[in-house]
């Protein structure tokens, strides 16, 4: 009998095993070999392993289990390579401005009245996220149940590709020495790690402003055994009904290219090969809805044939409610994203990429202890799923945002700041001012420029760290198997009950690599069994 558990020795022999298997050459993006658009792809095709969803986690996913295995890939969007909108850090803004119906960056409003995105490209919220690097805390690794070994060298993995030290220049130094002077310590100075304190973060921005993302893990990948297809929509994970009672098993899915035209993808045979759903916080739950996995009275109404009552597929849905203040500047603010970080509160400042010369210093909330649901608005996968994050219904996410802005007040009257004030800039004045964007399309009170609750209220918006739908131990079990069915797994940020770090892009790309190491050692075990 061999151990389930990640002993170093296991760990240690297995990984030795994978080395030897990867092969000496590997191909650099673009990917002309083995990415192609999906209206080039057959009628019927049939892979080891099927993965829904080339973003953040899904690239790390697919690059590690071609190393031994045959992958195929469906991205509905195309490459982040060739737009200087996606690869250049001055684009970030015109990124999400754009709401053309291929744009990579894909609007959605919630029910709670908050503007909001989801990556529609290869690379994900990576393609087009402020580009903040940091790691989950040793803590959230251990009550996941993680590996602490296996991680480290995850996050070690992806590093090599995506991570950069960024340079710390005027404003953002600025910040770091406010939050210092009103005695947010320790100054952890660089570092990937989540510590308490005063930290400058990691970030996918290369010291050109060039960035890189999950897409350029691939770059691991063997050309020969993954196939990528782009501008492939799925539209339903498909089943081999339960019979002499077993569990349904997925055995592939139904794709269709930009031509509207239909594809079929299954699995081969073996009792191991599987279909992994990697389509994001809102893409995974409403797949295994739209694929007749969820609450049932919710899939009839949209005349879905119920293969699972499951009333948590959707449920615990989650959003790190962030809150600004924009603070115009006497003398230029550098092209920035988000580099110096307060943890765990969070505070960062960050550039305003408009007509006027300011700086921004905004703040979020890590782990709300609010939470949501989502639920299908059509039966369309292009459509975006209805969304209601219900932002500070629990009164202890307000009350941690006012000590965030109490704290930002404190940095904006430090004396590190002087220089980026007009005289006699108060933070109340620039509090009010806030009041007056149309940050959102919640209403306004009164009451918001003399109680920061309300301004909390009044002006939230999102940093894009959404989270929730697909949430372990509801949906799926600790190795991310959807529960109730075989042959299916959810492997992103769907189902995080907390979002890992300030930011948890690096954390979503470890779990690629993870879990692909995972799978492999789990089908190295199974064999040898």
């Amino acid at each position: 009998m061999v151990s389930s558990s990640w002993s170093p020795f296991i760990f240690s022999y297995f990984f030795g095993i994978l080395i030897l298997s990867i092969p000496c050459f590997s191909e650099k993006a673009p990917y002309s070999t083995f990415a192609r658009d999906a209206t080039s792809a057959p009628k019927v095709i049939s892979f080891d392993y099927i993965i829904i969803g080339g973003g953040t986690c899904g690239c790390a996913l697919a690059a590690t289990l071609s190393q031994s295995f045959n992958v195929l890939l469906l991205e509905r969007g195309g490459l982040p390579y060739g737009n200087p909108n996606i690869t250049n850090i001055n684009g970030f803004s015109s990124n999400l401005a754009n709401t053309s119906p291929s744009s990579p960056s894909q609007l959605f409003i919630s029910t709670d009245g908050v503007f909001n995105h989801r990556a529609r490209v290869l690379g994900g919220g990576s393609a087009i996220n402020a580009g903040f690097f940091t790691r989950a805390s040793a803590e959230y690794v251990r009550k996941v149940g993680w590996n602490e070994k296996v991680v480290n060298d995850s996050y070690e993995w992806v590093e090599k590709k995506v991570a950069f030290e960024p340079q710390v220049k005027q404003w953002q130094s600025a910040v770091k020495s406010g939050l210092l002077e009103v005695g947010v310590k320790p100054d952890n100075g660089f570092t990937y790690e989540h510590l308490y304190g005063t930290k400058v973060g990691g970030s996918i921005f290369d010291s050109q402003g060039h960035r890189h993302t999950s897409a350029d893990l691939l770059e691991y990948a063997d050309p020969t055994k993954i196939s990528l297809l782009l501008y492939a929509t799925v539209e339903q994970i498909m089943f081999k009904p339960a019979v002499g009672g077993r569990k349904p098993r997925a055995n592939g899915v139904r794709f269709q290219d930009s031509k509207g035209n239909s594809h079929l993808a299954y699995l081969k045979e073996g009792p191991m090969n599987e279909v992994l759903l990697s389509a994001g916080a809102l893409g995974s739950p409403q797949m295994l809805m739209l694929s007749g996995i969820g609450p049932a009275e919710q899939l009839k109404a949209h005349g879905i044939s119920v293969l699972l009552d499951q009333p948590m597929v959707g449920m615990g849905m989650s959003d790190n409610p962030m809150n600004a203040v924009i603070i115009p500047s006497p003398k230029p603010v550098e092209v920035s994203l988000i580099q110096v970080s307060l943890d765990p509160s969070v505070i960062n400042p960050r550039f305003l990429n408009s007509p006027i010369q300011a700086g921004v210093i905004l703040e979020k909330l890590a782990g709300p202890f609010s939470t949501g649901f989502l639920q299908l608005s059509s039966k369309d996968p292009n459509d975006n799923p209805l969304v209601t994050f219900n932002y500070f219904k629990d009164p202890r996410d307000l009350q941690r945002c006012v000590q965030g802005m109490r704290t930002i007040a404190e940095v904006i009257e430090s004396t590190s700041l002087f220089d980026f004030k007009y005289p006699f800039t108060t933070a109340q004045a620039l509090f009010d001012t806030m009041l007056t964007f149309p940050l959102n399309l919640r209403p306004r009170h009164l009451s918001a420029s003399v109680s920061l609750e309300q301004f909390c209220i009044d002006t939230v918006v999102t940093i894009w760290h959404y989270h929730g739908g697909c949430q372990v131990g509801k949906v799926v079990d600790r190795d991310y198997k959807v529960l109730g069915v075989d042959g299916l797994r959810v492997i992103d940020g769907s189902t995080f009950i907390d979002s890992p770090g300030t930011n948890p892009q690096a954390t979503v790309m470890m779990l690629g690599r993870y879990m692909g190491l995972k799978i492999l050692r789990e089908r190295l075990v199974g064999a040898r069994n």
